[in-house]
């Protein structure tokens, strides 16, 4: 009897000394919590019997959830066509002005030119005249036989002969000044018409591309104040039917999912006793261990004009808000006004990135962008969407396929986007609703 306590007692202080081990030694494991419901095969078969009973309404709601979501994604690439629409207009704007300015300070340079001309005129007119009015004074015209007749020696006719020929002379480039000056003139004032002609033409077109800013603005606008309330109606009818398809599914799979439960309780479970296990041999060799493997560095964002440069300088701005017409070869950017959608997400006060704003930053070390995801599609070689690779640019249009947003491809199915206002940078997968056939490839 004395033997089976020693037994029994050395039992329990072995137990405690493990137990000593697992919960005071480094490197604890955190225990499992208590095991979920198991559910009866009884219950599990009668779960089976009313899935097929509510497969039918499962169907209905989720085509449903499919017209709700395509009459969302509908709707919103319409809103954010004319918003790129508008981007497109006033990079046009900008463009035609710059035109127009200089053609602007070539029309001054040539007025200028004109006046230096016209000086030149009026100098060449005055020294023909001052030879005119030296050939009076001295009693000659020039051509005049009088000038010669009343010499009263041969000395005083040759000396009167030859003031003549000086005068004559003088005369003569005095008047070849003027017509240069004139023809001069004449240059420079074609020149001038031509400059002011070409300066109203690009004047015209700026204020064209004005009126074409403003139309597409206010088309915008227009369109995000009509149908924001149909798109939160939209929304609203999406988030429902997700809604009722979840509680369907639920009731359907309920009890199947609590039998998956279990039985990753059970694996985890095991889990825990293999690794308890493993610390209390180590603890019984001598052997401590911390349970944390050391930390890998994370390797450096690639410099230079690379496709993983590219993406690294992308991915640094997740979470970075949306702000319409915001972003630049520097970063993040405040937005601009819309006079509507945007405004009421106060775009115009957030710093952040739209679509074609966040391609601009990621490609500032390859190729400066426009600010307009249409233009941005034309900037470099197209390659079918079979052949995607990772930092390509991804576009999708619209009716027609006029284009409306862009993204850049990540590989695997994923892309990183800035997808609309009171949204931030983030990595989706590729939504191929909508998407342009090709993609724009800028590297390689």
């Amino acid at each position: 009897m004395a033997g089976a306590v020693r037994v029994i007692r050395r039992g329990v202080l072995t137990g405690v000394a493990v137990l000593a081990v697992l919960v005071g030694g480094s490197g604890t494991v955190a225990a499992v919590p208590p095991p979920p419901p198991n559910p009866s095969e009884e219950e599990l078969d009668a779960s089976r019997r009313a899935a097929e009973a509510r497969a039918g309404a499962v169907g209905q709601l989720t085509n449903q959830l499919a017209a709700a979501t395509a009459r969302l994604d509908d709707l919103n690439a319409e809103v954010e066509l004319k918003l790129e629409e508008a981007n497109k207009a006033l990079v046009d704007m900008r463009a035609a002005q710059d035109a127009a300015d200089t053609a602007e300070r070539d029309a001054r340079a040539a007025r200028a030119a004109v006046d230096a001309a016209a000086a030149e005129v009026e100098s060449a007119r005055a020294a023909l005249d001052r030879f005119v009015a030296g050939s009076y004074q001295q009693g000659s015209t020039i051509g005049s036989m009088s000038a010669y007749i009343g010499s009263d020696s041969p000395r005083e006719l040759l000396a009167r002969a030859q003031l003549l020929g000086a005068v004559g002379d003088a005369q003569l480039d005095a008047l070849e000044s003027m017509r240069r000056a004139q023809t001069e003139k004449a240059n420079s004032d074609a020149a001038a018409r031509k400059a002011l002609e070409v300066a109203r033409e690009k004047q015209a077109e700026a204020e064209r591309a004005k009126a074409t800013a403003d139309a597409a603005h206010a088309a915008a606008v227009e369109a995000q104040d009509s149908q924001a309330a149909r798109a939160d109606q939209l929304e609203a009818e999406k988030q429902a039917v997700e809604q009722r398809l979840f509680e369907a599914q639920s009731r359907v799979s309920g009890l199947e999912g609590q039998r998956q439960r279990y039985a990753d309780w059970q694996r985890q479970k095991r889990a825990e006793e293999e690794a308890r296990a493993r610390q209390a041999a180590m603890a019984a060799s001598g052997q401590g261990s911390s349970g944390h493997a050391p930390a890998s560095a994370r390797p450096s964002a690639p410099a230079g004009a690379s496709v993983e440069a590219v993406i690294a300088r992308a991915m640094s701005q997740l979470g970075v808000p949306y702000a319409w017409g915001g972003g630049n070869a520097s970063g993040p950017t405040r937005g601009i006004r819309d006079g509507g959608v945007a405004d009421a997400h106060g775009d115009y006060r957030k710093i952040g990135f739209d679509c074609s704003g966040l391609m601009i930053y990621a490609f500032a070390g390859v190729k400066p962008l426009p600010h307009y995801s249409g233009y941005q599609y034309h900037a470099g070689r197209k390659v079918p969407l079979s052949q995607l690779r990772r930092g390509d640019m991804l576009f999708w249009g619209y009716r027609g396929g006029r284009i409306h947003h862009v993204a850049l491809y990540l590989g695997n199915g994923q892309m990183i986007e800035a997808p609309h206002s009171g949204s931030r940078v983030k990595v989706s997968p590729v939504r191929y609703g909508g998407i342009m056939p090709y993609a724009t490839r800028l590297i390689g």
